[in-house]
Order: structure tokens, then sequence, then C-alpha cells
């Protein structure tokens, strides 16, 4: 017997077109080589409502049908071979709330990746941070897998080893890392192991990825920190940028359509993380003493108070716009 084990709303209009792929002799592999050209649309940022939700009605079978909703990790000699061409319509593409360039890193500024569910939500929550220009962008991708510039599909079939990410770049001078980080473990339950909610596989396992000695310390300190207040283990994976550097990089950019998704015209106000309610520990309390000046949080409580994570994913509900100073 076939188990859904990813639940994302489908059409029944869809269950036609996809009762003829659920055999158990077709294999990942010739399931993969055949379906995307059939069933996802291709190219140029498509924002329709109805395309959307198939592609990720779609990406919920494929979760299951090419292994995506395995919980072992694919093996990099095992992976998808990719391609070395780059995400198309990316480079140069403006962010659609923020209006920078998605893809610049300015004089100063700083960048992180995590991930933490579907990066719909994960992505919103790090754009409306305040203050104005604390963040200068933010991007959806596939990251910390072995397939060099993968698609949604190839990544929904779990064959790439990717789970959807969010990159960040920030003005530490404005907000610190540390707020970032707070937002990432607050947003969603770090314990859940290769899921989130509703969304299960590989593809969206907890994850945070540094790319120095000091975002790696504050990354590990909070961890444990947060790990005692939730009272079981945290399943996040911490790694290293570097370490997928022989693999083409960290971070490969999603489709044009995913970018700043729930921002746009006829979007799904769908989201998967499920934030615990749980607000972490006093930063005194868990940083290293040598990081604590120069990381102190920007971000009073009285923000957190009143806009940090709530229970059920409330973030798809919130407005689209950066959260003003004077709101908290």
């Amino acid at each position: 017997m076939i188990l859904l084990r990813r639940s994302t709303l489908l059409s029944s209009a869809l269950l036609p077109a996809t009762v003829a792929l659920v055999s158990p002799s077709i294999s990942s592999s010739s399931l993969l080589a055949t379906r995307s050209p059939a069933f996802v649309p291709r190219g140029g940022a498509n924002n329709n409502k109805n395309n959307n939700m198939i592609r990720r009605g779609l990406g919920s079978i494929f979760d299951l049908l090419a292994g995506g909703g395995d919980y072992e990790m694919v093996t990099p000699e095992q992976a998808l071979p990719g391609r070395s061409q780059p995400m198309a319509n990316i480079e140069g593409s403006k962010h659609y709330v923020l209006g920078t360039d998605m893809t610049k890193v300015p004089e100063g500024h700083k960048v992180a990746v995590f991930a933490n569910g579907c990066f719909w939500g994960s992505e919103k929550g790090i754009w409306r941070l305040p203050p104005e220009g604390g963040i200068y962008s933010t991007a959806v991708g596939y990251c910390a897998g072995f397939t060099p510039n993968p698609t949604y599909e190839e990544a929904c079939s779990g064959r790439t080893g990717h789970t959807e990410g969010v990159r960040v770049v920030y003005d530490p001078a404005k907000i610190s890392f540390v707020d970032i980080l707070r937002w990432f473990w607050e947003a969603h339950d770090p314990t859940s192991g290769m899921g989130q909610g509703n969304d299960r596989g590989t593809q969206y396992r907890s994850g945070f990825y540094y790319f120095d000695d000091e975002q790696k310390q504050l990354i590990e300190a909070s961890k444990e920190a947060y790990e005692k207040q939730l009272g079981r283990p945290i399943t996040t994976e911490i790694a290293p940028a570097s370490d997928y550097d022989q693999y083409g990089g960290l971070w490969y950019y999603a489709e044009p359509y995913h970018q700043q998704y729930l921002a746009k015209p006829g979007a799904r106000p769908y989201c998967s993380a499920k934030p615990q309610g749980v607000p972490l520990a006093d930063f005194d309390s868990w940083c290293p003493d040598a990081l604590k000046e120069k990381y102190a949080p920007k971000l009073p409580e009285s923000f957190w108070k009143k806009h940090g994570p709530k229970a059920g994913c409330s973030v798809v509900q919130e407005t689209d716009e950066p959260i003003p100073a004077g709101a908290y």
C-alpha cells in the first residue's frame, strides 16, 4: 500500500492525471525522467494561483513517488547529475517587496542561509523584519545538497539532497545576526526531523549553515539553549557552507515564481512550519561572552511580544510590507 506522507491540499481534478503514475513497478529514476515536461510548466515568473497550486500539489505526490517522502538522505553518488546552467531569470532580478537586487551583496553586508520548512513562509517572516534597510534582500532556493542547479521538481524528488532554504542579505549595523537566528528558531519546530507539519521529506529538514566561526558559535550556543527550553532533541542540521563547495556550492536559487511567492497576486497562503510558541532564552544567558558586544540583539523584546512567530505559522496572514519601526 502506498501512503501519502505529505498532505498538502490537492484539487480532485489532479487525481485522474496522477493515478496512472502510482505503480510499484515504476522506478524513481524513470518517474523523474518522464514526469517533469508533462506536468510542471517551465520558465518565467508565472504567478497564476492555479498553476502554483498544481506545482505544489504535484510536488506532494512526487515527494512520495520519487523518494522525497523518505527519511534517509540520498548519497552524493546517488544524487541527480544536475546541470551547469544557473536558474534562468534570477541574475539582476528585483525583490518583489523590497525592490532590491536579489543576488547582490552590498559592501558591509552579510549573508545568512537557513532552512525551516516550506520556503514561502520562511522567507516572508524574514523580509518583514525591521528596521528599514536592515534586511537588504531575501530569496528562496535549494541548499545543502549535492546536485548543481536543481529544479523544484528535482528537489521534491529527494534525489538532490537539498532542503528548501532562505538566503538573507542583511546590514549588521542595523539588524543583528542574532535577531535573524532567533526568528529562525521560533518560526518552526526544530525537533521534527525530516519535515515540518504536513511537509515530509529530506527537502523540508531544518538547517542553518554558517559562513564563519562566529556564526557557528552563535548557532550552536542558541541551539543548546533552545533544546533545553523545548525539552526534546533538536534535529536541525548545522554545517559550514564550505562543506558544499565540492558540489558546486551551498546555495542555488529557486525558480522565479517561488521568489516572494506569498506577496504575489493569487498566492495561496500556505505554510507548513510549526512554531512552538516558546521564546528563545535571554541572549545574555546563552551567548558566548566574547561575542556579546558584537552581536547584541537590535530588536527589543517589545518587538518579539507583538510580532514574534505565533503557533500556526500566522506569518502568512500578515501584511507583506516590512514592519514599521514604530509598530512595537
